[in-house]
Parts: structure tokens; sequence; C-alpha cells
């Protein structure tokens, strides 16, 4: 690797990074990670940090999970590469297919289809939604309804249900016949809704609503996180999810769960579709499924769309659809492992207690600064506070002052995540109790000196 000053001096000026400005990468250097260890990361100044991140919502295991790295090194020297495409396959990519159709059995979920990662595996559920419609008879079903504040990735088609206008007015005009509903979030809402049960049924008649102007006969499917992430860790009420899968059966609608974040664990729960009692049709993961140590994602199908597709006699249910590195057998071998030791150490169980924990104590927080507006979280780790400059209009924080909480926080040794007035905190589920202190105390630290 090339010295220190080499990386320095070169830092952001020859690529530019995801969700950044490449000029304000240049004003504003990022911060150069060197190395990680446990929940821990090292930057290129020996400054060690909590990942209060976990990644990107995906290191759940944290950074020292052998097994994983060992099962990588192992099928590297086996197969380190074969195409899934019509003819071929291999042995890893069986097996995981395997384990994975054990896995989601209590979401009613039976069959993968491989991608390269989440955006993927969103664009990969879309396109399945459309084609499910066009093999059993409806061809008109070709719309899709989703959530404002819902993040769905990147691709063309994800960033069309994305219910975030930065991830979108850049990009416009994207794909045709996307429409928004409310979310379930009770500090912003369009009803000033403050109570969580009856603004989950305000979205819902929303839907509903949306659903009769439209036509149900030209929806294909509603897309949703369980629980929404990047919008700001926003929490429905436990009817909201059962509520929508009811609407979506009654009007012929596929319900895709989007458990890129969710799956796995980080609700507390082994999903979040079932952290609500609810069975999707189509259910996209991916980040966790390897630890993020290799770009891996599924889409999982329910029975109801297997037989559809699978009973087709034309060339209807031919799948013209597929990536490069659909089923790598080194992704496979990667989400074995993980997957194994996911189980084992039956992560849920320390993500419910470890996020009640961070719930708590941003709670106890925000009695004691007026910039914390509102807390999001108490299902597993996925946790945000929302900032602001005036508690009684809502006013968000500016950015400046943000990005300084953001250094400060850094400083005190916890790497946290700011998207536009919230922090996020989502580190890896095998955190402890006395590192979820650390992370409260440095943010506490850091909100005290700013605020003087």
């Amino acid at each position: 690797m090339k010295a220190s000053n080499f990386l320095k001096e070169n830092n952001a000026r020859h690529m530019w990074h995801p969700m950044a400005h490449p000029k304000d990468s240049q004003h504003n250097p990022p911060k150069i990670i060197t190395s990680a260890r446990g929940v821990r990361l090292c930057d290129i100044d020996n400054h060690q940090v909590i990942d209060a991140v976990g990644g990107l919502w995906n290191v759940n295991l944290g950074f020292s999970s052998d097994p994983v790295k060992k099962a990588i090194a192992e099928q590297l020297e086996v197969l380190p590469y074969y195409s899934t495409f019509r003819g071929t396959t291999n042995d890893a990519i069986i097996e995981l297919s395997y384990e994975l159709s054990e896995f989601f059995a209590p979401d009613g979920l039976a069959t993968a289809f491989f991608t390269s990662g989440g955006s993927d595996s969103v664009e990969t559920a879309l396109r399945l939604a459309r084609q499910y419609h066009k093999i059993n008879g409806e061809p008109g079903r070709v719309k899709y309804l989703s959530l404002k504040k819902g993040y769905h990735g990147t691709h063309t088609g994800a960033a069309s249900v994305n219910g975030n206008a930065n991830f979108r007015a850049a990009y416009e005009p994207l794909l045709p016949g996307c429409f928004h509903i409310p979310a379930p979030y009770t500090y912003r809402n369009p009803f000033n809704e403050s109570d969580p049960a009856k603004l989950a049924q305000l979205c819902v008649a929303a839907l509903e609503n949306e659903v009769a102007f439209q036509g149900a006969n030209t929806i294909a499917a509603f897309i949703m996180e369980p629980i929404l992430g990047a919008g700001g860790v926003i929490v429905p009420h436990d009817t909201f999810m059962p509520m929508i899968r009811e609407v979506c059966t009654r009007h012929g609608i596929l319900l895709i769960a989007d458990e890129v974040i969710a799956a796995f664990g980080r609700t507390g729960a082994w999903s979040g579709s079932r952290l609500w009692g609810v069975q999707p049709d189509m259910s996209c993961t991916a980040k966790a499924i390897t630890n993020g140590y290799f770009p891996f994602g599924a889409v999982m199908l329910s029975q109801q769309i297997v037989e559809v597709f699978e009973n087709d006699s034309t060339a209807a249910g031919f799948i013209g659809h597929g990536y490069t590195y659909s089923g790598h057998p080194v992704g496979a071998a990667a989400a074995l492992a993980c997957l194994k030791e996911t189980r084992r150490l039956n992560v849920p169980v320390n993500a419910a207690a470890r996020g009640t924990q961070m719930y708590e104590g941003l709670n106890q927080l925000q009695t004691k600064y007026e910039m914390i507006g509102d807390v999001r979280g108490g299902k597993g780790l996925m946790t945000a506070i929302e900032l602001v400059s005036d508690r009684e209009k809502k006013t968000p924080l500016d950015k400046k002052t943000t990005g300084a909480i953001q250094d400060a926080i850094y400083n005190n040794g916890v790497m946290v995540r700011i998207s536009g007035p919230n922090m996020i905190l989502s580190p890896p589920l095998i955190i402890d109790e006395g590192d979820i202190g650390k992370i409260l105390s440095a943010i506490d630290s850091a909100l005290e000196s700013v605020m003087s």
C-alpha cells in the first residue's frame, strides 16, 4: 500500500464518492479507514472508533467474522467464478438456495433469485412482479405503489419507487407509473397526527384511495421496508404492515418487502416481515447476507409466485433477467458461512436488547438537549435522532452544525451517519452493552460541546 501522505494527497482526487458532491468530497476529504476489528475501525492516523453505522447497515457480525472470511478464501481456491445462466450452476449456490428456503419458510417464501446487491434485488422484484401478472393473464398490472420517505436503491426502477426527492430529482424523468402514499412518520406527516395507531389507519386509507383512483387492475405491486431505514428509521405501528398486506391481498396486488436492511436479525426478529407477522409475496435481501464481505443479494419468492412461473407452458415464463454475478460461488460460500454464524450467535436477541438500550439512552438525551426533536427506534438496532434548531417549529438543523456534531462524535471515538437532519445509528448486532454506553456518551459530549 502507498504511503499515508500519498493516500491523503490523492483522497477523492481520482474517484467520485456515492451520495456526495464531488466538490464537497475534495474540500472535506472522506475519512480514510485502513483497518477494522470487532466493532471498531481504525483510520489512517491510527484513530480508533466504534462503528455505530455497521458498515452500511450490513456488517451485522462485525469485522472479525473468521468463518465468513475462511469460507471466501476456500471458495476462491476451488471455484472463484462461474455463471448460473441457463445450463450451468455451482454446488455452493445449490446449497445456499436450500438453506435460504428453510430460513425464510416462516415468511412463506420458497425460492431464491440471486443478485449482486440490494438495488439489484429491488429491480429484480419489480420486474418479476410485472411478469407474474402477464403470465397470470393480467398484463395491465404495471404500476407500483410505495411509501414517501422509503428508500429502495439507485437503479432506475428502484429510484422510481424511492420516496425521497434527494434520490430522484437529478435523474428524472424516471419510470412512469410509480405513485407514493404518506409514510407512518409521526413526527412529520400531512395529517398532523402523532398517534401511531391512528396515523397507520390514515396512511392505509390513503393507500385505499390511491388504489381506487389508479384502478386495482393496473397495479402490479406495493413495495415497502418493514421499518424505513435510510429515510430516518421510521418505525410504523404494529398494525400497519398487516393492514397493507390485507389491502394488497384483497386487490390482487403483490406485496414486496424490501428487507435489504431488516433481514437477518437487525429488527430484533429474523426478518422485518416476521416482526410484524406478515408474509410478503417477495422479499428483497442483500447487505447482511454476507456480512458485507462480498457483494451479494437474493430475492425470495412465495410459493404462489413460484407456481405461476413453473406451471407456465408458454414462453411467458422465461426469465429474461439476471446478472453476471447472480449466484456467484464465492458470494454463496460467504452467505452460507454467514447464515450459519448468524444463527449460532442468535443475533436478534442481542439486537433487541442493545436496541432497547440505545433507544432508551437517546430518549434520556432528548430531555437534556433541545436540538433533539425526535427519537425513533425501539425495534432492534435501528435507531435515529432528528436534529432541529427549534423544537417547537421542528426546524431541521443546518448542514454545517450537523457536520460539526458528526465530527465531534468521531473525535470522541464513534462513527455515526448523518443524513439530512437525522443521525442514524445501526451498529453491528454483536455489539455489547459497554460499547452502546460509549456511543451514547460520545453523542452526549458532542452535543454539549456544539451547544456551548
